[in-house]
């Protein structure tokens, strides 16, 4: 597997943990909701509320060993996710504080400060790519019948402690100079200010065409380089008490994501309509419709975005200009929102109560314009420019012709032929959205096919790899329909 196709499913492991927020944003949300003054302190179950959903920020790191460990596997087992738990805690034990002082016979006060921040979500990835590379290649060995009980999956917790020893060994001379490296990064992505958070907000939607948006989101929402976002917003007091959070500034890397998924895709969907032809204005308006109350309820974009990606490259080059535009203006005037899952409006009601939440409401008014700014400038370029977006240049009712099985067994088997058969099929995963294949040739995919069995979009990674955009709630089920008609 090529480079580019690891750093895939290293992006599709990390939404293993990054699945866990939702829970935190719910918890602490109504939590500053019931107490927005006192933020838990006047309120038993607010207190109650925000300290749960806190215990699962405090402790994102290890999530992430977990989470990657697990979502690596090759048969997502809980021995990975075990192996990435004990790998993470001998590496973070090491390399505490008092160990490094003891190893290095220095005084406590004399050991670099980096290793006060050895149990972050960087150090938490690394540890979940050994973990599950360990466990793929040595969870079948078979050990001499002398050691037998040993074998398998028994070896791996022995292996990846071993490799956590070894691992915080390096560490213990390499982490402070990737430390340093790190934080003067970091200090200067924050020194460019709300210029940062639009450069972040146009990578962040052109690196979606290739699914790679997952390797650069860490960067600014967790703590990879010191910014730490989300959990910092979703910290809301503790944050602020603890200084690791500003008032004003922590959430500059959300907030104006908010004014794009709730108003501005969705005035992008309503041009799409308005522009299709009339023959196809009714297919139009239901794919539009689902796509845009998605892109506004839940902050899920994929199924609309990927309606012109590919089709209106010229158009998705406005959208993600258009993104870095928003995250400028909310950055630089200060109008503060955040989220746990995505920038929908359940998130934007839960975080506006939040201490860190400055403006918030201005956000609306923001994504209104966008909203306009959007459906014209869309409406224009279409016109303009004669662009295909979905219901021009093709007939939508012809595809009725082409029956769609109600079965899952019989869908799944529709989808293995649509991308050239089981033959061409190596691989099986998928993300929240996507199903990801590993294939002998993308090019034998049919994308007609596949967007009549309701694909939103296909994504062709080079020769070997596929992408299927096929949405939220169900590409679990036609991932897991696939896999039983391969195994038959």
């Amino acid at each position: 597997m090529n480079v580019l196709g690891y750093m895939q499913k290293v992006g599709k492991a990390l939404m293993v943990p990054v699945a866990t927020l939702p829970a935190a944003a719910i918890l602490m949300g109504i939590g500053y909701w019931l107490d927005p003054v006192g933020w838990g302190a006047d309120n038993v179950l607010a207190s109650f509320l925000i300290k749960s959903g806190g215990a699962i920020i405090d402790n994102m790191a290890l999530l992430f060993a977990i989470g990657v460990s697990f979502g690596l596997s090759r048969d997502k087992n809980g021995s990975a996710a075990l192996s990435g738990f004990i790998c993470f805690m001998v590496v973070t034990t090491l390399l505490s504080p008092d160990s490094v002082a003891q190893l290095l016979h220095v005084n406590k006060e004399h050991v670099p400060a980096a290793f006060n921040k050895i149990g972050n979500q960087f150090v938490g990835i690394i540890v979940g790519i050994i973990s599950a590379e360990i466990y793929n290649k040595y969870s079948t060995v078979e050990l001499p019948k002398a050691l037998a009980f040993f074998s398998g999956k028994r070896l791996v917790p022995i292996l990846t402690s071993i490799a956590g020893m070894v691992l915080a060994a390096v560490l213990l001379y390499v982490w402070p100079v990737i430390y340093d490296a790190l934080i003067i990064f970091g200090t200067k992505l924050q020194a460019m200010g709300p210029v940062g958070a639009g450069l972040f907000g146009f990578f962040n939607r052109i690196l979606l065409t290739i699914g790679m948006h997952h390797a650069l989101y860490p960067v600014f929402w967790f703590d990879v380089v010191g910014i730490n976002d989300i959990p910092n917003f979703l910290g809301g007091a503790q944050s602020i008490a603890n200084g690791t959070a500003v008032i004003g500034q922590t959430g500059m890397y959300q907030a104006g994501f908010f004014p794009i998924m709730m108003f501005g895709l969705p005035g992008a969907a309503l041009a799409i309509y308005h522009s299709a032809e009339s023959k196809n204005k009714a297919a139009v308006f239901s794919i539009m419709l689902a796509a845009a109350m998605a892109s506004f309820f839940t902050g899920i974009t994929e199924p609309l975005e990927f309606s012109f990606m590919f089709v209106a490259p010229l158009l998705y080059l406005l959208h993600a200009v258009l993104t870095g535009i928003s995250l400028f203006i909310a950055a630089q005037m200060h109008w503060m929102a955040g989220f746990g899952f995505s920038a929908g409006l359940v998130d934007f009601v839960l975080s506006s109560q939040n201490p860190l939440a400055v403006k918030w409401y201005m956000l609306i008014v923001q994504g209104l314009a966008f909203f306009g700014i959007y459906y014209a400038g869309f409406r224009f370029f279409i016109l303009k420019f004669n662009l295909r977006t979905p219901g021009r240049g093709e007939d939508l009712t012809e595809s009725e012709d082409e029956q769609v099985p109600a079965d899952d067994l019989g869908l799944a088997q529709n989808y293995i032929d649509a991308v050239g058969g089981a033959e061409n099929i190596l691989e099986v995963d998928n993300c929240i959205t996507r199903l990801r294949l590993t294939v002998v040739d993308s090019g034998k995919a049919d994308e007609k096919r596949l967007k009549q069995l309701g694909a939103a979009g296909v994504v062709k990674i080079g020769k070997g790899g596929l992408q299927v955009i096929i949405g939220i709630g169900k590409v679990d089920k036609v991932a897991d329909s696939v896999k039983k008609c391969l195994s038959k």
